[in-house]
């Protein structure tokens, strides 16, 4: 099959760099079935890749991700293709999540929907001054409930039920503001900015990153209490980690 026959593009540089780039530009990047199995597998591979660095997805063509291919829901309208359909979504957003290493958003034109909720579930963003966003299901009918999950994550929670009830796009410096995303930049500039925040985390011990990533998350879903007693814990193990006690003892030289 040619790449460009391809739902999803595989890239690997030799940092350990990943570039998964959504390739349906004919249908606005729509997470088709064969996307979400496509993105599923590739997730799969960058877990099992030991010495992977970072994740980068992006798209071709004009728009990020339009959200769910409506014409395959459409012509399947079965309420136990629906639930399976949802629960593979669910599953592939999951492991962006759930990698060891930082997956970056990169953002071009349109996220709606399912595309708005990828957004939300990359660890960081980075957006071009064109892109807007929006949870537009409610416009036809069908409220945005599993992107609201990842929204509400992100975006404080009155912003967040106003993007879901009104179905209306916002700016990419409103997504700035907002929390959504991490950086905006010309359309010119998106792919240096994106260096720019791969290079800082390639720079990073690999095990310092993974441990932070996987308590990050952990802690937000907890108490307080809970939260600083896990956070205790990962800190003491990442602490005997070879590479931080160097970087310590490094420190503690140099300021001798």
């Amino acid at each position: 099959m040619l790449a460009h026959d391809l739902p999803l593009l595989f890239e690997r540089d030799t940092r350990g760099v990943i570039t998964l780039t959504l390739n349906r530009p004919q249908s606005f990047n729509a997470l088709s079935e064969a996307m979400l199995d496509a993105m599923q597998s590739a997730l799969e591979r960058v877990a099992a890749d030991e010495q992977a660095r970072a994740v980068v997805i992006g798209a071709t063509g004009k728009a990020f991700c339009a959200g769910h291919d409506l014409k395959e829901m459409r012509a399947r309208p079965s309420l136990d293709y629906y639930e399976k359909l949802f629960a593979q979504c669910s599953r592939m957003m999951m492991t962006v999540q759930r990698l060891q290493v930082p997956v970056i958003a990169r953002v071009q034109g349109i996220a709606t929907a399912a595309g708005c909720q990828l957004v939300a579930m990359c660890d960081l963003a980075v957006a071009s001054r064109d892109a807007r966003f929006a949870v537009s299901g409610v416009n036809l009918g069908l409220f945005c409930s599993t992107p609201s999950v990842a929204l509400s994550r992100n975006v404080p929670r009155k912003a967040a039920f106003e993007m879901l009830v009104t179905g209306d796009f916002i700016s990419a410096q409103q997504a700035l503001d907002k929390g959504l995303v991490n950086r905006v930049v010309d359309g010119d500039a998106l792919d240096a900015e994106v260096a720019s925040l791969v290079d800082s985390i390639v720079a990073k011990p690999r095990v310092a990153v993974a441990m932070g990533k996987a308590l990050f998350y952990r802690q937000l879903e907890t108490g307080i209490a809970a939260a600083y007693d896990d956070a205790g814990r990962t800190m003491a193990c990442n602490m005997m980690d070879a590479c931080a006690l160097d970087g310590v003892q490094a420190f503690i030289d140099k300021k001798r």
